[in-house]
C-alpha cells in the first residue's frame, strides 16, 4: 500500500487537518502515513472505524515487547494509559478507588474561584487585550490538577514548557527528555510525601491506597500515574477553552445563541466544542498484536496505529453536516475522550472546568472578540493535541 505523506505540506495540514481526513476517509478506513515529523504508521479514520479500533484488544497499547533489548523505560511510563489487561485493569481500579466522582465535584467551587481570580487580572489590563491562553485557558486547569494531586511548589511556567515538549515534540529526543525530567522532578515530590504527614491531596491518597488484596502502586507507577494525571490533566483542557472559545467567536450566530440562554445551552456547546474541534487529534499509539484487517488494508503484526478521532468528530456518516459548528446539535456520542477500556477518566474534571471558564468568560466579557487573523494562528506541532500556542482576545 502506497505511503500517505502528511508531512508535505505539515504546516497546512496542522492548520486544517479536516480535509485531508475527509479524503482519506472517503478512500477507505486505515492507511499507511507519514507524519508531520516523519513517522510511517498506520492511521485509522471515520467514526465507526475508530470507535472499533479503539475497543479492539488486537491493538495494544504496551509498547515495551515490541522494544528492542537494551532500551531505558522511563519511570513515567508506568501508567495505565501505556498498558494493557490485566495490568490495565489493576492500575485504573486502584486509581478510580481515588480519583471519584465525588473528590470531583467537591472542586467546583474551587475551580469557579480560580476562574473568577484569572478573569479579574485579564480584565483589568489597560490595553483591554489579552492571550486567552496566557490568561486563563493554562493556567486555570493547571492550577486545578496541581491542587488535586498536592503539587503547591510546582514552577508552573517550567512545567508548561516541559509539558508541551512532551505531548507535542519537536521531535522524538525532544519529547523523551521532557519526560524523564518531569519524572525525576515526580519522584521527589513523592518521597517528600510519603515522609510528610498525612494529606488529603490524591496523590497522597494514591501513595496510601490498597486494594482488598494488600494491592499498591510501586514508586514507578506511582511516578507514571502522577506523569499521567499532571500532563493529560491540563493539555487537554487548555485545548478545550482555547480551541471552544475560538469556535464560538468565528461562528457569532452560535456566539449570540449560547449568550441568550446559557443555563439551555452550556452542555451542548461543550459537547459541540469537543466533537467539532477537540483537543486530542489522535489517539496515542497502539500496536499490532497481530495481523489486523481494517476495510480493505492488513495492518501487519507489530505496527504502530494511530486513531484519528479528529476525523470521527467531522464523519458524515456520523454527524449530519459535520463541518458546521451548532451548539443545538442532538449529542450523537462523539468520541473526545476516547472509547473503551482507555476512556478518559478526567473526562467529568475536564467538562465542569470547560462550562466554568466558557461560561464565566463570556459572561464577564459581553463584547470578546478575536484579536488576530486565522493565518496567523501557531498551531502545536504532531498529531496528538490540537490547539494553537497562543489566543490573542480583545474586549
Amino acid at each position: 500500500m502506497p505511503v500517505v505523506d502528511l508531512s508535505e505540506h505539515a504546516e497546512e495540514f496542522n492548520a486544517d487537518p479536516y480535509p485531508t481526513y475527509a479524503k482519506l476517509s472517503a478512500a477507505g478506513p486505515a492507511h499507511l502515513v507519514r507524519t508531520p515529523t516523519g513517522d510511517e504508521v498506520w492511521l485509522v479514520v471515520g467514526h465507526e472505524e475508530a470507535r472499533a479500533a479503539l475497543a479492539d484488544p488486537r491493538l495494544a497499547k504496551d509498547w515495551r515487547p515490541l522494544a528492542e533489548t537494551g532500551y531505558e523505560e522511563l519511570p513515567a511510563s508506568s501508567n495505565m494509559l501505556e498498558t494493557d489487561p490485566p495490568q490495565h485493569t489493576r492500575l485504573r481500579k486502584l486509581v478510580a478507588r481515588e480519583f471519584t466522582p465525588r473528590r470531583i465535584e467537591a472542586l467546583r467551587p474551587r475551580v469557579q474561584e480560580i476562574t473568577d481570580r484569572l478573569l479579574d487580572t485579564m480584565l483589568a489590563a489597560p490595553s483591554r487585550t489579552a492571550d486567552l491562553v496566557d490568561s486563563l485557558a493554562f493556567p486555570l486547569p493547571m492550577t486545578v490538577i496541581s491542587e488535586l494531586i498536592g503539587v503547591p511548589d510546582l514552577d508552573r511556567e517550567a512545567f508548561r514548557v516541559l509539558s508541551n515538549q512532551a505531548v507535542a515534540p519537536l521531535s522524538g529526543d525532544e519529547g523523551a527528555e521532557a519526560v524523564g525530567k518531569i519524572g525525576v522532578y515526580l519522584a521527589g515530590l513523592i518521597e517528600g510525601k510519603r515522609r510528610a504527614a498525612p494529606a488529603d491531596d490524591l496523590l497522597s491518597a494514591l501513595i496510601r491506597t490498597r486494594d482488598e488484596g494488600g494491592d499498591q502502586l510501586s514508586q514507578d507507577e506511582l511516578i507514571g500515574m502522577a506523569f499521567l494525571l499532571l500532563v493529560a490533566g491540563h493539555e487537554t483542557t487548555v485545548n478545550l477553552i482555547s480551541n471552544g472559545v475560538r469556535a464560538l467567536l468565528g461562528h457569532p450566530d452560535q456566539l449570540a445563541a449560547l449568550r441568550a440562554d446559557f443555563d439551555g445551552l452550556i452542555d451542548g456547546a461543550i459537547e459541540e466544542m469537543l466533537r467539532y474541534e477537540g483537543p486530542v487529534e489522535t489517539s496515542t499509539y497502539r500496536f499490532a498484536r497481530e495481523p489486523v484487517r481494517i476495510g480493505d488494508a492488513l495492518i501487519p503484526a507489530g505496527a504502530p496505529v494511530l486513531v484519528a478521532l479528529a476525523s470521527a468528530g467531522r464523519d458524515p456518516l456520523r454527524h449530519q453536516d459535520p463541518d458546521r459548528f451548532d451548539i443545538r446539535r442532538a449529542p450523537q456520542g462523539h468520541l473526545a475522550f476516547g472509547h473503551g477500556i482507555h476512556f478518559c477518566l478526567g473526562a467529568p474534571l475536564a467538562r465542569m472546568e470547560g462550562r466554568i471558564a466558557v461560561r464565566t468568560l463570556l459572561e464577564r466579557a459581553p463584547d470578546l472578540q478575536l484579536d488576530v487573523e486565522a493565518a496567523q494562528l501557531e498551531w502545536l506541532p504532531g498529531m496528538l493535541i490540537r490547539g494553537v500556542r497562543h489566543l490573542p482576545v480583545r474586549w
